[in-house]
């Protein structure tokens, strides 16, 4: 609320600096190079036009437009329009006869002749209509805007809340898709080691940690996210058989960079569900890098078929699908994903890149 302030401040002296300007151009400098010595009176129908105009121009933006002609009435707003002109040069005209305008300005211009009434001046009422046509104008234009920006802002606000709620809904179905894996394997370890099983439980304690506190967060930094990442492939490593090979290569970040909490842990629990068998060598590729302020991430992984009865194999890849929504809403225009199976050596790879901040 605080912050509009300006705004407004800055609003309200845009129309004082504008009708100051009008007022100076075409109510004080245009009669003033008449050349003549203008009655008092004048200045009073001056006001009196400035004062209409106002109320002209503030009807027009408040009322008119946004109640009536932005709401399609098109046909009623022409009828107020037309109504209004002839109450305003009605007006005007009965405000000039009540201060005997006509004749004292005929007494300025020509004061050697009589003042013989005659027909309204065509020429004056036409330039005082303009002016009422003028604040029309303006008017519904500054209102159109309003009303464009108003409506600008509230999309812009929709969105906001629609990706905050996606989001927050995307990060709710990965958060037990990790548990869910990580709990098969700690409960595999219990009837193998026991000491392992326990280790596995002190790290999966502090991944929660991790979970509960920062992935709460918008953003996290880059050395949280690596510890994470770290802690999860030390808890996968556990139940690694020796056919499996585990190529590391995570690179430390210079600079305090952030990131999304848990963006990258789909693609790693891809990497071990899919590439460890117990009766064939395998090996997988886990790589990243940080050149600047773009993070490079690579996973690379044999594909074993899972057997049918297992959890992992009645799943729909629901981790995968969300990082990348993830990746869209987060980071649109700041990354490149790609993946895909290399049919020749059975593997498959995942290449992404992240412009971060």
């Amino acid at each position: 609320m605080l912050s509009q302030l300006p705004q407004k401040r800055i609003s309200v002296l845009v129309h004082i600096l504008g009708w100051a300007t009008l007022s100076l151009v075409l109510l004080l400098l245009l009669p003033l190079s008449y050349r003549v010595e203008l009655p008092t009176v004048y200045w009073y129908k001056q006001l009196f036009l400035a004062v209409l105009l106002c109320l002209t121009f503030y009807a027009n933006m408040i009322f008119f437009v946004p109640k009536i002609l932005l709401q399609g009435k098109v046909a009623i707003y022409l009828v107020a329009v037309i109504i209004g002109g002839v109450l305003f040069l009605g007006l005007l005209i009965y405000f000039e006869n009540l201060i005997h305008l006509p004749e004292l300005m005929h007494r300025a211009f020509n004061p050697d002749k009589p003042y013989v009434p005659k027909g309204r001046w065509v020429f004056g009422d036409l330039f005082q209509l303009l002016l009422y046509l003028l604040a029309l104008g303006v008017s519904t234009s500054v209102a159109s805007i309003q009303k464009w920006q108003q409506d600008e802002a509230l999309r812009v606000e929709l969105d906001k809340q629609r990706i905050k709620t996606e989001l927050s809904y995307l990060k709710a179905q990965i958060n037990p898709h990790f548990f869910f894996n990580t709990l098969n394997n700690i409960y595999s370890l219990t009837n193998l080691d026991v000491q392992k099983a326990q280790e596995a439980l002190l790290k999966l304690s502090r991944m929660m940690r991790y979970v509960l506190y920062e992935n709460q967060k918008d953003q996290t930094s880059l050395q949280k996210e690596i510890g994470f990442i770290n802690d999860y492939v030390e808890l996968m490593k556990m139940r690694l058989s020796s056919k499996v090979k585990l190529n590391l290569q995570i690179e430390e970040p210079r600079d305090d960079l952030m990131i999304a909490p848990m963006l990258l842990l789909p693609f790693l629990e891809n990497c071990f569900k899919h590439g460890v068998s117990g009766q064939k060598e395998s090996e997988i590729l886990i790589k990243m890098e940080v050149m600047g302020k773009t993070l490079f991430f690579e996973t690379r992984n044999h594909i074993f078929p899972l057997h049918p009865d297992s959890p992992e194999a009645k799943e729909n890849g629901i981790g995968l699908v969300n990082t990348r929504r993830r990746l869209d809403l987060l980071y649109p225009n700041k990354h490149r994903l790609k993946f895909g199976k290399d049919e020749a050596n059975n593997e498959y790879w995942v290449n992404l890149t992240i412009a971060l901040e």
